[in-house]
């Protein structure tokens, strides 16, 4: 697995670029107003947002599916990505860290780990049979939470 850098675009941004090495890969876009969002990639826009009020997130690229995300529970900083039918659990690795990890069922298979409680930048490895475009959608789904703690004051 390759490992990315996830940095944000300005220090007050809750929008990040993913890079490889120096190599800008993906624009990663949280709307400030709802649970909304875009990616940017190569130029290619994907949108993000919840199917209903309180449904799936889902990714989409004109009008077509590519991975929708679950919320089991409103009290855990978790989401179920189902992906080519395929359910993977992205999850807060303790409730006193920012590291999310990413699992096929028990056994890890990715990771996003800031890098100190200082700064919003980054690493992350995710698996490389994943498109960009669905690494990129549980990045998105990781900074949701993170500003979420920040804006409740757990962060």
């Amino acid at each position: 697995m390759s490992v990315l850098t996830l940095t944000p675009r300005n220090w007050f941004s809750w929008n990040f670029s993913v890079l490889d090495g120096e190599r800008a890969l993906a624009d990663v876009n949280l709307s400030s107003w709802r649970e909304r969002g875009t990616l940017s990639i190569d130029g290619v826009e994907y949108s993000i947002h919840r199917e209903s009020p309180l449904g799936d997130f889902i990714l989409e690229q004109s009008g077509s599916v590519l991975a929708r995300a679950e919320k089991p529970s409103a009290f855990k900083r978790a989401f179920i990505i189902r992906y080519k039918q395929k359910p993977y659990t992205l999850k807060a690795e303790s409730i006193f860290r920012q590291t999310f990890v990413l699992l096929d069922g028990e056994h890890q298979i990715g990771s996003i780990v800031r890098e100190s409680v200082w700064t919003r930048q980054s690493a992350v490895t995710l698996p490389d049979d994943w498109p960009l475009p669905v690494k990129s959608f549980a990045i998105w789904l990781t900074i949701m939470h993170w500003r979420r703690d920040a804006s409740s004051g757990s962060g």
